[in-house]
């Protein structure tokens, strides 16, 4: 929360990477605690969309799609034009991060 208006879009993903590492069984309690944290992160995210690079994109995907924190999904939903509008930049693995966030 500190520090989230100084993030910069590595940091974002970053973020998203590691909050896809949250288990299972954690997420109800982590969900009610860390809510308005991932909101603002959210809102970031749609800031600092249009300098995601293809890497970005995926792996911002992957976290969200794997945290399955359900007010995520329209953010998701721009990332998903977004990667889909700069398809040529994406590496396979890229490709597959991001067709995995979305098919799950």
């Amino acid at each position: 929360k500190r520090h989230g208006s100084s993030f910069n879009e590595i940091n974002v993903t970053t973020a998203w990477s590691q909050l896809g590492k949250v288990r299972s069984n954690e997420r109800a309690g982590f969900f009610r605690v860390e809510a308005p944290t991932l909101m603002l992160l959210l809102q970031h995210t749609g800031k600092v969309m249009p300098r995601l690079d293809a890497r970005g994109i995926a792996n911002a995907c992957y976290g969200m799609a794997r945290l399955g924190f359900e007010p995520a999904r329209p953010t998701m939903v721009s990332l998903g034009e977004e990667a889909a509008s700069r398809i040529g930049e994406f590496n396979a693995q890229n490709l597959a991060n991001t067709a995995w966030a979305f098919a799950t």
